[in-house]
């Protein structure tokens, strides 16, 4: 069984897009490979600067032959369709089978097809490959049609076995395949042959090639920390720097250059973020101080005096780029000294957050509304609250900030400290826009989780509300499944981040065990963007039924007549749907979240049927509870006497048209396990009552799943439709206390399973 061996050879491909390529070179080769017959052991991708490489082991000589039969037309339909079943299989009309069926004679066609030998295979489905090749971005070259991302030079594609290696016959837009390939662009510039991927990769090294990226990921980082180690120092981990890097050299030279006394001022996120913006250097600092005080870049070749040449230009080059950097600090810092944090940010009443939600300014001072609502409950002084939201988008207004956007919040608490503000401030400012992905570090700090979470709350109500106002048509029902905003994220496109701050509002309430009702917050925003919500209205029933808003169209009357249209019609839109439509949307985070930490999505549903699911914190406590006891032998046994109990009751009330909910009495028990049960039901109810009100969810759920041993005695003692009136009635009433107990805890009927 042959191995193949597949570079493609081209001028230097982005950093960014190799990984990228990799996975695709092996995806589409192998799938057009299995697709056309043949198979193999194990496949790997490399990428260099310059060249795409696949290596498949164990490939199948040929791939088999193949048998098919096809069904045909009736031996008496039109002529013009035999025509085309004959076309369709290439065959003559002698060539078919005539086969006897229920409904009469059919023609048959045996399509057989010869194995085809792997080299021929592997011609047509590199050559599709290249051709149609999904590179985010390519172009042409020449007079020849290809795209590439660069200029495609060479293809280098082999078949090689015990018996020697052959060339794979491929041409694409004049590019020949042949045996040969290039070293390192100025070590090793000649081409060589080469007969496997093991002789391919030990020539490519000792052309000056590492060609595993992974390779000289591990390499890179090695020489580095070495380097900074040897001098008391640490080179700052950047995950994805290392990547691209290693993206960007075929053979990696680390250097180790110093900063300028100048700039070891600045604060260090200053400097490793114009260095790695820049220059694509990684800091060394100081492990003691915490300052930025080396860099350390790396070359893609070996030099007479070892690198020197290299770092003096790099250090010239970023001697000019920190000078910027100093220049802008210092001039904000004259911003500050002269103005304050605040007056920086008056300059965002001209900056535009939206259309509909106004200036950054005006969303400023929601934030600074709402987290001087929520600081109390979080644990904050509302008085911090407040001054650190009215700060904590000043920096926007900053030069540094304009140069390196990725320091908003960073650059802000730098200031907040310089001007004398209280730390708390300063770290709000920084960790205001936190948690930024899944991964992201959660605040603790009271006045940050204040702020954090009125900044992430605006953003999702402010966008809920420019959702429910934008097309409304007041002459018709607004129907939620077809309405379509771009502003809201649907499928992968979420332009303003909405599922980001969805799953900010989860982390920060549960890390830090908040308690708060949404709902309310939601009101109180939309109050901010259109003044005068009336109150009376969002407190009452706004049930919305199979996405139609029918039962308040009444007061929809009411209050449009009552109000300037603008008004009206914007807070009936939002009192009927927006704050349930965004609170859908928060679980919807939440379930994703929880996946991970094992609780099932029917689980949460569950527990979303019971009050208080606009607090997220006591939600996830219930749910938690709840998964805990359905994964011990008494809770999915309970689960399973529940849904019986609840099957018999719903058929039975279907049957009589009358609704068991009353009059279960124990005098009208003939067995043992019937008494029994109306006894364990009492206790149950005794116990989980209290244990609710005082959230004590383990309690109450440990007394629900005591019921399973009643249930199941009951279920195996006692005949429920009895022939006797009297006791089929107690005896469905008896099934209701199961479902309203039961009941008090969670919807077991929302349980798979």
């Amino acid at each position: 069984m042959p191995d193949l061996l597949l570079e493609l050879f081209s001028e230097e491909i982005p950093a960014r897009m190799q990984a990228r390529a990799r996975d695709d070179l092996r995806r589409l080769v192998t799938d057009g490979l299995v697709e056309a017959g043949l198979t193999y052991a194990s496949a790997g991708a490399f990428s260099t600067p310059r060249r795409l490489v696949l290596t498949l082991d164990g490939l199948s000589a040929r791939s088999r032959p193949q048998r098919e039969e096809r069904k045909g037309p009736r031996a008496d339909a039109p002529e013009a369709a035999l025509e085309g079943f004959l076309r369709a299989t290439g065959l003559r009309r002698d060539q078919l089978d005539l086969r006897d069926e229920k409904k009469g004679q059919v023609w048959f066609a045996v399509v057989e097809k010869p194995g085809r030998p792997a080299a021929a295979i592997v011609a047509a489905v590199v050559d599709q490959v290249i051709r149609s090749f999904p590179w985010p971005k390519s172009m042409r070259w020449g007079s020849g049609s290809l795209r590439w991302v660069r200029p495609l030079h060479s293809i280098l594609c082999l078949l090689s076995d015990e018996g020697g290696a052959e060339v794979v016959p491929l041409e694409v837009d004049g590019i020949a395949a042949g045996n040969t390939t290039a070293g390192h662009r100025f070590m090793a510039p000649a081409r060589f042959a080469v007969s496997s991927f093991d002789d391919y990769r030990a020539r490519l090294r000792r052309a000056f090639v590492v060609l595993d990226p992974a390779e000289r990921e591990a390499q890179i980082w090695h020489d580095a920390t070495t380097a900074a180690f040897a001098q008391g120092l640490e080179v700052v981990p950047d995950a994805a720097l290392l990547a691209e890097v290693a993206g960007l050299v075929e053979w990696p030279v680390v250097l180790m250059g110093s900063i300028g006394a100048d700039f070891l001022g600045l604060p260090p996120e200053v400097l490793q973020t114009s260095m790695k913006e820049h220059q694509k250097f990684f800091s060394v600092r100081n492990p003691g101080t915490g300052r930025i005080e080396r860099f350390v870049t790396v070359a893609n070749r070996e030099t007479a005096d070892h690198g020197a040449t290299i770092l003096a230009g790099n250090q010239k080059v970023l001697a000019a780029r920190l000078s910027d950097a100093k220049f802008f600090w210092e001039n904000d810092l004259r911003v500050v000294h002269d103005v304050g944090l605040e007056g920086m940010a008056a300059g965002l009443a001209d900056v535009t957050f939206h259309n509909k939600l106004g200036t950054e300014a005006e969303r400023v001072q929601r934030i600074a509304a709402l987290a001087r609502e929520i600081a109390p409950m979080v644990g904050a002084s509302p008085d911090l609250a407040e001054q650190a939201a009215k700060v904590c988008k000043a920096d926007l207004q900053s030069a540094m900030v304009g140069e390196f956007p990725e320091l908003q919040g960073t650059m802000g608490s730098y200031y907040a400290l310089d001007q004398g503000l209280d730390p708390a401030i300063a770290r709000a400012c920084k960790e205001h826009r936190s948690p930024l992905g899944p991964s992201d570090d959660v605040p603790t700090d009271p006045v940050s989780v204040a702020v954090a979470l009125a900044d992430k709350i605006d953003t999702l109500t402010g966008f809920w509300i420019t959702h429910f106002e934008s097309d409304w048509d007041d002459d018709e029902d607004m129907d939620l499944g077809t309405r379509n905003n771009p502003d809201q994220p649907t499928g992968s496109k979420d332009p303003f981040a909405l599922r980001r701050a969805a799953l900010g509002v989860v982390r920060l309430l549960l890390t830090n065990a908040v308690r708060v009702n949404l709902i309310p917050h939601f009101y109180s925003v939309s109050q901010t963007i259109i003044p005068n919500t009336p109150a009376s209205l969002y407190q009452g029933s706004t049930e919305i039924k199979r996405g139609k808003y029918s039962e308040i169209n009444a007061d929809f009357e009411r209050l449009k007549a009552a109000s300037p249209r603008g008004v009206a019609m914007s807070h009936w839109l939002f009192d009927a749907a927006t704050g349930q439509s965004l609170l859908a949307f928060l679980h919807d985070r939440l379930k994703v979240f929880l996946r991970d930490q094992g609780i099932r999505h029917d689980v949460i549903d569950a527990c979303l049927a019971m009050p208080g699911k606009d607090d997220l914190t006591l939600l996830v406590k219930r749910a938690e509870a709840l998964s805990a006891v359905l994964k011990t032998e008494d809770g999915a046994n309970l689960l399973a006497g529940f849904k019986r109990a609840n099957n018999i009751l719903t058929q039975a009330e279907e049957k009589d048209g009358v609704e068991y909910s009353y009059g279960a009495d124990p005098k009208f028990a003939e067995t043992d396990s019937e008494r029994a049960l109306f006894t364990a039901l009492d206790q149950a109810e005794a116990t989980i009552t209290p244990a609710l009100r005082t959230e004590d969810f383990a309690t109450a759920m440990a007394a629900m799943a005591a019921l399973r041993a009643p249930i199941d005695a009951f279920f195996t003692d006692v005949q429920v439709n009895s022939d006797n009136p009297v006791l089929r009635r107690n005896r469905l009433n008896l099934l209701h206390r199961i479902r309203s107990v039961c009941g008090q805890v969670a919807d077991l009927t929302k349980i798979e399973g």
